[in-house]
């Protein structure tokens, strides 16, 4: 099948289920793991691999016909989560996503090299920031206080003194302050809109599980701080350019979310794309994204993330609703509800996720979704025999 002809398939909003393609993209025979090198993917159909081809194809159907209802031109945007900070595209694809199995790509659908925003799927990419920094002792002890390396304020008072790296991890900081003109405590409907809270006591840190765009963004910037370099430089020479990923993704800041270093305005990220900005990202990186994470943070023989670190990031938290380091766990069964208990997923708004179920081998890109993404996985591992 010709690139062309690929293209219109898509455009028709098809799913591909392709043949392995020659060459350099075939798995090695003396390997028992594929990993994709930079800019390209190799298919196989769902009969080479042991999967039922109507079974998938009615899987992606199935996707294919349950589009979210989110504005396709972000006009919900400040009515959903409150006044900008940053800048939002002009629109969004429509329904798209990549299912690869076993490291190869067996289905594909939708506009799949669309960059949009993935809003808190960013979250998981800051964990793994997190890991890098660990690998490369950037930061000690997850359970020591962030204020011991990060000096700039942030964790002066007595309460946020307290906060660790593994609290900001775990989503469970209750760090208390204002930052790029949001207060951590989502009180108001102009600056939060659906998303506001009413007014609560703070617990002690380390007590309490809320999910905070404010804290983890005080969490991306604390990252800044022990890299020396702005978050989105790390991520690109550390992750996506490891792993093979393209040159189209960017990480947008707010348009006041600048500190100095070293002499410049260096951008700080956020965590999302709630007040703008974010993560703008097409599917296919997505996949290679979660597909590092499927092979346990190791790269083609190269180690992105230690191991033991993402051991750790797939344990649920104490306080947390079944969550780990900033990634959604099924360890209850409740969040991806039908699927193994060590499945696990970056979620973000739209919806845009990755789902990951290491027992079937398998990584599961959907966006501008309705309903859980476990439903769309469901049905790609009924296709396995």
């Amino acid at each position: 099948m010709t690139l062309l002809t690929r293209r219109t398939a898509l455009a028709l909003g098809l799913a591909l289920l392709l043949p392995a393609v020659a060459g350099a993209a075939d798995k090695p025979a003396n390997l028992s793991v594929y990993f994709p090198p930079a800019g390209e993917w190799a298919h196989k159909t769902p009969a080479e691999l042991g999967m039922d081809p109507a079974a998938l194809a009615a899987a992606v159907q199935y996707a294919q016909s349950h589009e979210t209802e989110r504005a396709l031109d972000f006009s919900d945007q400040d009515k959903t989560f409150g006044t900008r900070l940053g800048s939002m595209p002009t629109r969004r694809a429509h329904t798209n996503g990549v299912v690869i199995y076993k490291g190869y790509v067996v289905a594909e659908f939708g506009d799949t090299q669309f960059v949009d925003p993935t809003y808190s799927v960013a979250k998981s990419m800051l964990s793994t920031v997190a890991g890098v920094a660990v690998r490369d002792g950037r930061i000690g002890p997850l359970d020591e206080p962030v204020g011991k390396r990060v000096n700039d304020g942030g964790y002066a008072s007595a309460r946020n003194a307290q906060v660790t790296w593994k609290q900001h991890l775990q989503q469970e900081t209750e760090w208390e302050g204002s930052l790029w003109g949001k207060n951590a405590d989502f009180v108001g409907k102009e600056a939060f809109g659906a998303g506001e809270r009413k007014p609560r006591a703070l617990a002690a840190p380390g007590t309490h599980y809320e999910y905070n765009d404010v804290r983890i963004n005080r969490f991306a910037l604390s990252l800044l701080r022990v890299f020396d370099q702005s978050v989105p430089d790390v991520f690109q020479e550390q992750i996506m350019d490891p792993i093979g990923a393209s040159n189209t993704w960017k990480w947008v800041p707010y348009t006041n979310s600048y500190v100095e270093l070293h002499g410049k305005l260096t951008p700080s990220v956020s965590g999302g794309t709630r007040w703008g900005g974010g993560m703008w990202i097409n599917s296919w990186d997505m996949a290679r994204f979660g597909y590092l994470w499927l092979r346990g943070g190791q790269w083609n023989g190269r180690a992105v993330l230690p191991a033991a670190y993402v051991k750790e990031a797939l344990a649920p938290s104490a306080n947390g609703p079944d969550y780990g380091y900033l990634w959604w766990l099924n360890t209850e069964g409740k969040n991806l509800p039908g699927l193994p208990a060590n499945a696990y997923a970056a979620l973000g708004a739209g919806s845009n996720t990755i789902v990951v179920s290491p027992d079937h081998d398998l990584v599961v890109v959907w966006r501008w979704h309705a309903g859980n993404p476990a439903e769309f996985a469901k049905r790609v591992i009924a296709a396995i025999r």
